[in-house]
C-alpha cells in the first residue's frame, strides 16, 4: 500500500491508472468501512481510499477535535483488506486556504432529518467530496448506506454536475446483537453499549408493522420516539420515508410502497452523550 500526502503525488501516481474505484473515509476504521474496500477491489484497477477528518461537516459544538484517530491501526487495516493507495492529506494541503467555493445541496433534501438537526452539514459533506473526486478522479466510489441521507445527497450531487463517476452504496454491516457499525460507537460506555440495540430494534418494529399493514404513520413514529424516550433516549427523529427522496409517504402510498419495498425507517438519538444514526429499508 502507498501512503500519498498530497494532491500532486497523488495525480501523478494515478496517472497510470483508468479506473479507480475510491472509498473516502474519515479514519477510525471498522469493518464496514473494510467491507467497502474489498467490494472496491473488483471494480477498478486501482482502490484508493481517503482518510481526511473534514472540518467543513463538524458543527461547532460537534466533536471534530476530538474525533478518533487511530492512523497505525487503520494503516495497518487497509493493508490487509487490499487498499492500494492511502490518500491522506493534511487540513492546510486540502484547503490551502478557506474554501469560499462550496456546494450546496437542494434544500428538500439537505436541511430535512440529518440536515435539520446539523444544519450546514451536507453542504461540508458535499464540499469535501466534490474536492477529493477532483484530487482522485474515480469511476467507482463506494459509500455505506448506514449514511442513507448521504448517500442520497451524493448520489444526486453526481448525477446533476454529470461526473463520470458510479456511486455504489454498501450495505450496513452490524454486529452479533445488531447495533450497526460506527466510528462513534466507540463513545459508548459498556451499558449504554448493552443499550444501544434498542435502537436498531426499534425501527425493526417500525418496519414490521409496516409490512404489516399499518397506514397511521404518525402514530407509528409517536409510538417509537416514546419507546426510546422512556429508556433514556434522547431521540431526534424515528422516520418513514419514501426510498426515493425521503419525503413523508401520502396515506395513499403507503400500503403499496410497504408492500413494494420503497419506504426506509430512518432513526436518530443520543445514548449518554453519544450519537447513533441506523435504517432499515422496508
Amino acid at each position: 500500500m502507498k501512503i500519498i500526502k498530497t494532491i500532486v503525488d497523488l495525480r501523478e501516481h494515478l496517472a497510470a491508472f483508468k479506473h479507480p474505484a475510491f472509498v473516502p473515509t474519515m479514519g477510525n476504521l471498522h469493518e464496514g468501512h473494510l467491507a467497502l474496500v474489498r467490494q472496491a477491489k473488483p471494480l477498478g484497477d486501482v482502490v484508493v481510499v481517503s482518510i481526511f477528518v473534514n472540518r467543513l461537516q463538524f458543527l461547532p459544538h460537534e466533536d471534530f477535535d476530538t474525533y478518533p484517530r487511530t492512523w497505525e491501526a487503520d494503516c495497518e487495516a487497509l493493508r490487509a483488506a487490499g487498499c492500494d493507495v492511502l490518500f491522506a492529506p493534511s487540513e492546510r494541503e486540502l484547503y490551502p486556504e478557506a474554501q469560499g467555493f462550496t456546494v450546496q445541496p437542494p434544500t428538500e433534501l439537505a436541511n430535512i432529518l440529518e440536515g435539520h438537526f446539523r444544519p450546514g452539514f451536507f453542504g461540508g459533506v458535499c464540499t469535501v467530496v466534490m474536492k477529493l473526486f477532483a484530487c482522485v478522479q474515480p469511476r467507482v466510489a463506494l459509500f455505506g448506506q448506514k449514511d442513507y441521507q448521504q448517500l442520497m445527497v451524493i448520489n444526486r450531487m453526481v448525477r446533476q454536475f454529470a461526473l463520470p463517476i458510479e456511486v455504489i452504496g454498501g450495505k450496513t454491516l452490524r454486529a452479533a446483537d445488531g447495533l450497526a457499525l460506527s466510528s462513534r460507537n466507540n463513545y459508548l460506555k459498556p451499558a449504554e453499549r448493552q443499550e444501544a440495540v434498542q435502537l436498531c430494534q426499534t425501527l425493526q418494529s417500525m418496519a414490521h408493522a409496516l409490512q404489516a399493514g399499518a397506514t397511521d404513520i404518525a402514530a407509528l413514529e409517536d409510538q417509537a420516539m416514546g419507546t426510546l424516550s422512556a429508556r433514556g433516549w434522547q431521540p431526534d427523529y424515528l422516520v418513514v420515508r419514501r426510498r426515493t427522496d425521503l419525503q413523508q409517504p401520502t396515506e395513499n402510498e403507503i400500503a403499496t410502497l410497504a408492500q413494494g419495498q420503497g419506504l426506509v425507517v430512518l432513526a436518530a438519538a443520543r445514548i449518554g452523550s453519544t450519537r447513533l444514526i441506523d435504517n432499515l429499508e422496508v
